[in-house]
């Protein structure tokens, strides 16, 4: 088999894993031509300073041990099975590294003979990467559950970032749907990762020539709708996550059927669901909410209409309107239509100047939803104050009215 046939085969088992966005482009200006694109293996990722880079994102190898009834890759499935040869994923690197296809190397693998060995392979490239071949650009590797926390250790000293995906959400369905796994051997790698970060950054403090281990921290995935779990269920797991293991990022995946199982569901799960999920999860990150704010034992499921944040403000109505001129930073956080970046200059710009309705559309103030939860300087915008079920119907499309109306009501 030839190179390109495997990159094609190992890039598009990849895909799944959503680590990392996938993108590219089939542009062919020219037969033959020079810089013609494929949409093989390249995706794009933020690295922890913030910049967007491009990765070459495959697999080491799709020969899979394992039989999860979800993937692609499982061994009773029928589809073309290719593995690399540790130089020809090397070279193969470093050649788009230099003529510029890539910024980086996203590497995972299906589990082949045993985790052991799959996770010494990978090991292999990226050491071979970073010694031989004096590899500067960004690294994410994948760590194979139940590998030896020895090489997992090893694999974070020439590693940007790592990651373990969780999959599915409880042991339950793990034993469901991929009994050969098991949650010890995911977790454990998971905790042995996020205390190394910790103690990397502690001891960096002390001494500036420690290595580095995984600078930019670890990751994981969750599929979402494969199994039963409800969204507060997931979201407690991602907190406990954050809380526990110093995770930086839970990446949400709507399951898609790609194999035919009878422990499958018949239907997919909506991809708003895997999108509400994400606005949950920044609230838990950045704006300081708990998961027992967003949802609870009786309500365990995202509103499909409305953004968590918005349906948490209609629930709690009584907090609103806030004052927009002597609101707090943390209050002005919970308004829905107001992001960190907004609250931050409304809490600057007020000091200096009369601030207005027309101001805060300037500063990026999300007006048609942040109208119903605000007064400033003790009016409302037109229309306002509505009550929680109006609200709701006109932010759901119902009954709407214009956005701009310079006819205030006294509060």
């Amino acid at each position: 088999m030839d190179l390109i046939e495997k990159l094609k085969i190992l890039s598009s088992a990849a895909k799944y894993d959503v680590t990392c966005s996938s993108s590219g482009s089939t542009g062919k200006r020219q037969k033959n031509g020079v810089g013609n694109t494929s949409i093989n293996g390249i995706c794009h990722s933020w690295t922890s300073d913030g910049r967007c880079i491009s990765l070459l994102k495959v697999l080491f190898s799709n020969i899979c041990i394992y039989d999860c009834a979800y993937c692609i890759n499982r061994v009773s499935n029928n589809t073309k099975r290719a593995t690399f040869k540790i130089d020809e994923l090397v070279n193969l690197t470093v050649n788009f590294y230099k003529r510029n296809y890539i910024e980086g190397l996203f590497l995972s693998s299906a589990i082949f003979r045993n985790p052991d060995y799959t996770m010494e392979q990978m090991l292999r490239v990226i050491k071979k990467l970073r010694i031989e071949e004096k590899f500067n650009g960004y690294i994410h590797l994948k760590i194979i559950p139940g590998a030896d926390l020895k090489l997992i250790k090893e694999a974070g000293l020439y590693a940007d970032r790592l990651s373990v995906n969780i999959e599915l959400p409880s042991e339950k369905s793990l034993k469901l749907l991929a009994p050969q796994k098991k949650k010890e051997n995911i977790i454990k790698p998971m905790n042995f990762v996020g205390k190394n970060i910790l103690s990397n950054i502690e001891e960096r403090k002390k001494y500036k020539k420690v290595p580095l281990f995984s600078p930019a921290g670890q990751t994981t995935q969750l599929i979402v709708g494969a199994s039963s779990e409800s969204d507060f269920q997931i979201l407690k797991l991602a907190e406990k996550m954050y809380k526990n293991i110093h995770l930086k990022r839970v990446y949400y995946s709507a399951f898609v059927p790609v194999t035919k199982d009878s422990r499958l569901p018949k239907t997919t799960p909506p991809l708003k669901r895997e999108n509400r999920l994400y606005q949950a999860d920044f609230l838990l990150r950045l704006y300081k909410f708990s998961v027992n704010e967003i949802l609870n034992e009786s309500e365990q499921f995202l509103d499909e209409d409305l953004d968590p944040k918005t349906t948490w403000a209609l629930r709690n109505y009584q907090y609103f309107p806030l004052e927009i001129t002597k609101a707090s930073y943390e209050e002005l956080l919970r308004v829905p239509g107001i992001g960190i970046k907004s609250a931050r200059i409304i809490i600057k710009a007020r000091k200096y100047s009369r601030i207005s309705f027309e101001e805060l559309k300037n500063i990026g103030v999300v007006l048609k939803r942040a109208k119903y939860f605000i007064t400033c300087h003790g009016k409302y915008l037109e229309n306002t104050p509505l009550s929680p079920e109006r609200i709701r119907e006109e932010l759901t499309g119902k009954n709407k009215m214009p956005l701009f109306s310079y006819n205030f009501i006294e509060r």
